[in-house]
């Protein structure tokens, strides 16, 4: 299901979960959501967080529950980046492409938040600061107060440039321009620059480096200094075009490092940094969705050492937790604790985490549909991370596709009608 554009009441939750959803295939993939809801963002509304085009973390901040935040809620950084990559995505998955152009002039939109209301400052960079004293602190996932820190704990104050709203932004950018060119619209090579201007200037200004060697800080911070916690963020930037290959491999290098993989997922925060604790809501506990992004990303870019170990490790997590995906658990690792531990306030289930089974399954098969271009890649990972698998019933485009992938490796795809190629 793709959420309708720049709504309340579209979740960021919501369109994380729809993204894994369609991937495998889903009976409602091909058909947008119109729900109810107040209309898109169109002007600037300091106490809602609201600005033109800005796509809106949920209603009433969190599910329309939180009696601390105003009914209606703008205050997210990439909700608006990552309906864009949704749309694309679902196009190539097979989405009807009279759909598509309703939705051209709110893609149209979107971009431009990205580079004018998204970045307030002029510097290139998404960022957010809540200025009326009512929102959140923090407006990426992790939107807990103290989620960005610095190596040694210390708090960053805002206006805070998360390292993923870049990533989100750019492949978003490099999505919309692909969109804009195939239906015949404007404005792509204006977006192809920009994605091209944001990679650079993201080269420059966030990665660091410690004793274990080079990685992306978590943010820049309102002095524009990099936030050098180590964090699971970094792996959100992998896929998305924003690294180079020797990049990308200094990524998966760090999140494959016993600090980050705790043998059940990724830890949002490494064990070596000040701010860690299994039992914190975003500094070392585990995210199920978080991994399965994360897993998405090193598939795509090749990694697939990296990107087996986490999917062991989902796994592992499932079986935990009796096969239903927590929201989060904690972050003490396979080598310590026999059995993922729960984290006690954990939603379950919970939208994220039954979509992280999804999409780690489709970035183990390694499916990449182009239904428009009538293609589909199967690149499964290699060695095969979890044994032999089968999966019947996925729609792609108007096909019911079977995939089977042996243990050894071998592909096998039936009922896709048209190009399949297999590595």
């Amino acid at each position: 299901m793709v959420p309708d554009p720049l709504r309340p009441g579209q979740p960021l939750d919501g369109a994380l979960a729809a993204a894994a959803g369609h991937r495998a295939g889903g009976r409602h993939a091909a058909h947008p959501g119109r729900p109810a809801g107040h209309p898109p963002g169109r002007r600037h509304r300091r106490g809602a967080g609201q600005d033109p085009a800005r796509d809106p973390p949920s209603p009433g901040g969190r599910g329309g529950h939180d009696p601390f935040l105003p009914p209606v809620y703008f205050g997210t950084v990439d909700a608006t980046p990552l309906w864009v990559c949704l749309l694309h995505d679902a196009w190539r998955w097979g989405l009807d492409p009279a759909v598509v152009t309703e939705l051209l002039d709110p893609l149209e939109r979107a971009l431009g938040w990205l580079a004018t209301d998204g970045d307030p400052d002029g510097d290139g960079f998404l960022e957010y600061l809540d200025r009326s004293g009512a929102g959140l602190a923090n407006q990426g996932w992790k939107d807990s107060a103290d989620s960005v820190r610095f190596a040694d704990g210390t708090i960053a104050e805002g206006p805070i440039a998360l390292c993923e709203a870049q990533a989100y932004a750019h492949e978003a950018a490099l999505a919309g321009a692909h969109l804009l060119e195939a239906f015949g619209r404007p404005g792509a090579d204006r977006w192809r620059a920009w994605a091209a201007d944001l990679a650079e200037c993201f080269r420059g200004a966030f990665w660091v480096a410690d004793a274990e060697g080079r990685y992306p800080a978590i943010a820049l911070d309102g002095a524009k200094t990099p936030v050098d916690a180590p964090t699971s963020n970094i792996g959100h930037l992998l896929g998305t075009g924003l690294l180079t290959a020797g990049e990308s491999a200094e990524v998966a290098a760090r999140l494959g490092s016993p600090a980050m993989d705790s043998g059940f997922g990724l830890r949002t925060m490494a064990t070596t940094a000040g701010g860690y604790g299994p039992l914190t809501y975003h500094c070392g506990s585990v995210w199920p969705h978080d991994t399965a992004i994360t897993l998405t990303g090193l598939a795509r870019d090749g990694h697939d050492a990296v990107a087996g170990s986490l999917a062991r490790g989902v796994l592992a997590a499932g079986e935990s937790f009796a096969w239903r995906l927590p929201e989060l658990f904690a972050g003490d690792g396979s080598d310590v604790v026999r059995r993922a531990l729960a984290y006690p306030a954990s939603c379950r289930p919970q939208a994220w985490s039954a979509a992280a089974a999804v999409a780690v399954l489709t970035a183990v098969l390694g499916l990449r549909p182009d239904v428009p271009a009538g293609r589909l890649v199967v690149r499964p990972l290699q060695p095969a991370p979890l044994g032999a698998v089968r999966v019947e019933g996925l729609r792609i485009g108007s096909d019911d596709v079977t995939v089977t992938v042996s243990a050894d490796g071998a592909v096998e795809v039936t009922g896709f009608s048209g190009e399949v190629a297999v590595g």
